[in-house]
């Protein structure tokens, strides 16, 4: 079995070499980011086990920043009044191909590397989406395009964007979008790790989060209840009016709540209370008439409570925009590197981790060998900040199996799968297909053009104002604090 793997391991490798042996720069550049693969994963499992919080990416964002000031690019530190986040730069002229690179964990998650559960500090952040993987991942492929433009002699500029506080209501490209730094880019290309390999297009949801605050006046609830306004039954009337708005929204659209703050004891009536509330739909337009409805809610259980409301928008997304030019490009580059081969380890590591899923279906484990064929994937239901981009700039991106098929994102055993080989070579994968697709822009800008055309068309026109669904709110440096 093992003779077998290796033979089968060198008849992929030789079938990529004679896809590309007519472009020896891409083939190159596969096989310095293999004899990379040593540094590279060591950087990762470095930055899985920081798990720094969003906007906290202190260490994570210096060690990414290092990697690629010792490989020759320029950087701005600090941009979009955000800390942690940061251009570099390589070349000069165009295109000017940007990378994005994510860096926040997520709370609670913290695991060993292990296929059973195993906080190394309870209930610490750990590297449940990857970001680990995403961030280096992103730099490494960004160190290899410059390497090409370098000995090419190509006109062309490479950028790595490090970008904090994906995660939660953090939305930190969306401070990125409104401060400009996408102005001057003509493609952007992206990655992130999954439990499959895919480069089909595929759009989200629009998403915001707010808070909604309601205050009243507080009294004896047994001795003077009529002196008293609660602020907890408008936050239970405005859920009320939500809950029977569902029936009258499209089945698309997503709306959830928790109560933050209802009162300090029962027998006082409650004069402060607060209530969080997401909301997703597939487009921004709809997102904008579900809110125009969510505040009615609110205001009218102010209104029949006799208490005051404000509310605080918190964060908000676009929905993706795909790009079928440029993902064609990624497709067909992810095609020629393929997937990946377990070792007789990771297979046992794998089966192993399978087993604590709770789940009577899961993928087959060789889908993490395979490349999903290209299609048009709909809506994913979730939200992501990369969605603002997308709208100013034509974008795509893939996934790869950095974790085991079967494994959800955000769970301990996503965060194991990032700590290890099975994550490490997934992630490389990823840095050589973002790193072919930026070559084959290089070589060919007209490809460029078509994406633009085609971003243009799906915005319904060339001309388009960007306009941030989280309002004129700052990034919020404390919101993990």
């Amino acid at each position: 079995m093992v003779y077998f793997k290796s033979l089968l391991s060198l008849i992929i490798t030789f079938c990529f070499v004679v896809q590309v042996h007519s472009q020896p720069e891409k083939t190159k550049v596969v096989s310095q980011l293999d004899k990379d693969y040593p540094h590279y994963a060591a950087l990762a499992e470095r930055i899985w086990k920081l798990a720094e919080p969003g906007y906290l990416e202190t260490e994570t964002s210096s060690l990414l920043q290092k990697e690629l000031r010792d490989n020759g690019f320029s950087i701005s530190t600090g941009v979009a009044e955000m800390p942690t986040a940061f251009v570099a730069s390589f070349g000069k002229g165009a295109p000017v191909v940007s990378i994005l690179a994510e860096m926040d964990a997520l709370p609670g998650l913290s695991q060993d590397s292990v296929p059973l559960r195993k906080p190394l500090v309870p209930n610490a952040y750990g590297h449940g989406c990857g970001h680990n993987l995403f961030g280096v991942g992103s730099v490494a492929a960004a160190i290899a395009a410059k390497n090409y433009l370098q000995q090419s002699g190509k006109s062309g500029t490479i950028q790595l964007i490090g970008t904090p506080a994906e995660e939660g209501a953090g939305g930190g490209k969306t401070y990125l979008v409104k401060a400009g730094l996408f102005n001057n880019v003509d493609a952007t290309l992206h990655w992130h790790p999954g439990d499959n390999n895919s480069a089909s297009p595929s759009s989200s949801l629009a998403y915001r989060v707010a808070n909604f605050q309601f205050t009243g006046v507080a009294a004896h609830a047994a001795a003077a209840p009529e002196k008293g306004r609660s602020a907890l039954d408008a936050v239970e009337a405005m859920n009320y009016m939500v809950n029977m708005m569902r029936e009258h929204v499209t089945s698309s659209t997503r709306i959830h709540y928790v109560i933050k703050k209802g009162g300090l004891t029962s027998n006082i009536v409650p004069d402060y209370a607060e209530v969080e509330y997401t909301i997703r739909h597939p487009t921004a337009k709809g997102l904008e008439e579900v809110w125009a409805r969510l505040m009615k809610t609110a205001q009218a259980a102010a209104l029949g409570t006799e208490t005051t409301m404000t509310y605080e928008v918190l964060a908000g997304l676009y929905n993706l925009l795909p790009n079928e030019t440029l993902a064609k490009v990624m497709q067909k580059n992810l095609e020629q590197v393929g997937g990946m081969q377990y070792t007789s380890s990771e297979s046992e590591f794998a089966n192993q981790i399978r087993k604590t899923i709770a789940s009577d279906n899961l993928p087959p484990l060789n889908r993490a060998t395979a490349v999903e064929p290209y299609a048009l994937n709909g809506v994913w239901a979730a939200s992501t900040d990369v969605g603002d981009v997308s709208w100013v700039i034509p974008t795509t991106g893939l996934s790869t199996a950095t974790w085991v098929p079967g494994v959800p994102a955000h769970s301990w055993q996503a965060v194991a799968c990032n700590g290890m080989s099975i994550g490490y070579k997934g992630m490389m994968m990823a840095a050589k297909t973002i790193s072919l697709s930026a070559i084959d822009l290089f070589k060919q800008p007209e490809i460029i053009q078509q994406a633009k055309a085609e971003l243009y068309k799906a915005r319904g026109g060339k001309e388009f104002t960007y306009k941030s669904l989280a309002g004129d709110r700052k990034p919020p440096l404390d919101y993990r604090k």
